[in-house]
């Protein structure tokens, strides 16, 4: 087995003038914090060592690596702002153009320590990453005691029954319609339910009210017997018999008889 050549280590870009030398994060740190000044600093020298270190990069075979140089070229061009901006007096400024130099330059700062933090942001993604390249999703299937849980899925329904529901789907419906029934009740005859009322009492001689209206579906037919029934008493034709008041009340067949001891007069009728 032959093992493929290592990658050559990258370096990491060093700055070197005469108030500071070390690495250009730090540099850039340093600014943040104000421990050094940027009016101080000669971006031109730091300029030409950046591409001398890109160059010896691709000398070494190492690779110029285009987020670092993209990277050089926000903060250096950032840099370049705040050194202009600081190099303007500090006294009261008249012309408008020196005083939006001067307000930009929090500007400049906010954005210097937005790029850290960007970087900082990369660096944990690189981390997570890194992490996570230790971690193997489970490649096997489950066991049978686990998969024989569930019971095997069996349908009720056959081609038949499937070519039913399709057509269903595509069946056109009958259109909505509101019913209004409710709205207005039938209307209920009261001569119509003195023959029906003669007619049962006639055959069974006597009833409760009751199982008189025991049949009625709705209360306007309940409504309509009783207004019969009290009319029946009117001409004679039944008896009505009630103990008490709300008492039972029996309806007796007797045309042209006693009133019965119901308690009602004509005039009540």
């Amino acid at each position: 087995m032959t093992l493929a050549p290592e990658a050559p280590e990258r370096s990491r870009f060093q700055v070197s003038l005469d108030n500071f030398t070390g690495p250009f994060d730090l540099l850039l740190q340093l600014i943040g914090r104000h421990e050094l000044d940027v009016t101080e600093v000669a971006l031109s020298r730091v300029t030409d060592d950046f591409i001398a270190y890109t160059a010896e990069l691709g000398d070494s075979g190492v690779g110029v690596d285009l987020e670092e140089t993209t990277g050089f070229l926000v903060v250096a061009a950032t840099l370049l702002d705040l050194k202009a901006a600081r190099l303007l007096p500090q006294a009261e400024v008249e012309d408008e153009e020196d005083l939006a130099l001067l307000e930009a330059r929090d500007v400049l700062f906010a954005r210097l320590l937005q790029y850290r933090a960007f970087q900082q942001v990369a660096a944990l993604f690189r981390e997570l990453e890194g992490a996570a390249r230790m971690r193997y999703p489970r490649a096997v299937t489950l066991e049978p005691r686990w998969a024989e849980l569930l019971p095997p899925v069996q349908l009720g329904v056959d081609a038949a029954g499937f070519a039913e529901l399709a057509a269903a789907v595509f069946r056109p419906k009958p259109p909505p319609t509101v019913g209004i029934d409710h709205l207005h009740a039938s209307t209920v005859s009261v001569p119509e339910q003195v023959a029906i009322l003669s007619g049962r009492l006639r055959e069974q001689g006597e009833a409760t009210f009751a199982e008189l209206v025991a049949d009625c579906e709705h209360g306007i037919v309940v409504v309509g017997r009783f207004l019969a029934v009290l009319e029946m008493y009117r001409a004679r034709d039944v008896a009505l018999d009630q103990p008490e008041a709300f008492a039972e009340l029996r309806v007796r067949w007797a045309p042209g008889g006693d009133a019965g001891s119901a308690g009602l007069t004509e005039e009540d009728a």
